[in-house]
């Protein structure tokens, strides 16, 4: 793949319900988002998860929360199992033709435990699976940054993907 400028102009801004508890997942989460902000600005939104034995009740107080923090302008990529898959330069084409439209921001957002509510898929622009494996929210959000990171190697034509 030949080597593209990648823009500062595209910001990302990750959305999720719950905080990374597992030290591990924490420490590889933030690594890999260190390392994004070097081709790019990122904003983090961590959203409380909401307690209740009713899955149903979960499910639209925390999609209440993701819909707060998305942005009208937003181009939302709700992460789903039953989502679009793509492989790693097909994600960093996906990043390079939204730098080129001129979107200003992709929100990335992994729902909580529960699920996300029609609203929230009616929102989001696109739907992509990270794996059609169930993932845990904590490790989903490694891949996901991993991902992202990736892609803009590729974007930049650095080495980190051929390994």
């Amino acid at each position: 793949m030949a080597r593209r400028r990648t823009s500062r102009s595209l910001k990302l801004h990750f959305v999720w319900i719950g905080k990374t508890k597992d030290k591990r997942c924490a420490a590889l989460l933030a690594d890999y988002l260190e390392r994004v902000k070097r081709f790019t600005q990122i904003e983090i939104s961590e959203l409380k998860e909401q307690s209740s034995d009713d899955k149903r009740r979960v499910i639209a107080a925390e999609s209440v929360k993701l819909l707060d923090a998305i942005e009208k302008d937003d181009f939302v990529v709700l992460m789903d199992e039953r989502g679009r898959e793509m492989t790693s330069p097909e994600l960093a084409e996906f990043i390079n033709a939204s730098q080129q439209s001129g979107a200003k921001r992709l929100a990335l957002v992994i729902g909580g435990f529960a699920g996300v509510s029609n609203e929230v898929r009616q929102r989001a622009n696109m739907e992509l699976s990270l794996s059609r494996m169930t993932l845990t929210h904590e490790l989903a959000r490694v891949v996901l940054s991993e991902q992202i990171y990736r892609a803009f190697t590729i974007l930049a034509g650095l080495p980190y993907h051929k390994f």
